[in-house]
């Protein structure tokens, strides 16, 4: 099974930026849809971001279009999130997570439960 490992977290003031990174371990990794999920305690982990295996097709939730951009590298194995205009509703812990399912090259995996592994987090904290 793909192992993913997050990095790029941290604090940051509001109105700024962070840019996550996700490496995962699998040469297969192109054939994979990826998304973004953030959960804060007491409340279900929510998308944030999903891209195509191809990179062609996104999608984002209105509270972070336009802000958030998911974008991946296939030669290398990662996906990155790229947030900007940061707000403390942003602080969460972030996911990296990975579907294997057979889907068209332009299919974007929105439900958690079409993903089937998960990194461990990355913290994401936004001071006002």
């Amino acid at each position: 099974q793909v192992q993913l490992v997050e990095s790029g977290g941290g604090l940051v003031q509001a109105g700024g930026s962070l840019r996550l990174s996700c490496a995962a371990s699998e040469r297969t990794f192109s054939m994979y849809r990826m998304g973004w999920f953030r959960q804060v305690p007491g409340k279900d982990r929510e998308i944030v971001a999903g891209i195509s295996r191809s990179g062609i097709t996104t999608y984002y939730p209105d509270s972070v279009k336009g802000r958030f951009t998911i974008s991946r590298d296939n030669a290398k194995n990662m996906v990155y999130l790229q947030m900007n205009g940061l707000q403390p509703e942003d602080t969460a812990v972030y996911y990296c997570a990975a579907d294997f399912a057979d889907r068209s090259a332009l299919y974007v995996s929105r439900r958690r439960d079409e993903y089937d592994s998960w990194g461990q987090g990355t913290q994401v904290t936004v001071s006002s």
